[in-house]
């Protein structure tokens, strides 16, 4: 399986910026930012300022797969490992 990676541009706390991610990892961060009731840049928005160092398209391919490992966890009986906080102040 290929994904070609995509170059896309978001605003992060009134910032543009862009994420080169594949199109499979950004389709399951808008599912995420859904299924948290959150809009998907407040959901970037909060992988960026719990990133330590590396870059932010890295930070959200790790955050979607800790996402779904978390929720594998969950459903075999483990404790969930999700730990981005998207609530709204």
């Amino acid at each position: 399986m290929t994904a070609r990676i995509v170059k896309r541009s978001i605003v992060i706390d009134g910032h543009k910026t862009s994420v080169s991610i594949e199109d499979p990892f950004w389709k399951a961060l808008k599912g995420i930012a859904s299924h948290r009731d959150v809009t998907l840049a407040a959901l970037v928005a909060a992988i960026d300022r719990e990133r330590d160092g590396g870059n932010l398209s890295s930070a959200i391919r790790l955050f979607v797969l800790d996402y779904y490992v978390a929720g594998y966890d969950a459903t075999a009986g483990h404790a969930s490992s999700s730990h981005i906080s998207t609530s709204r102040h």
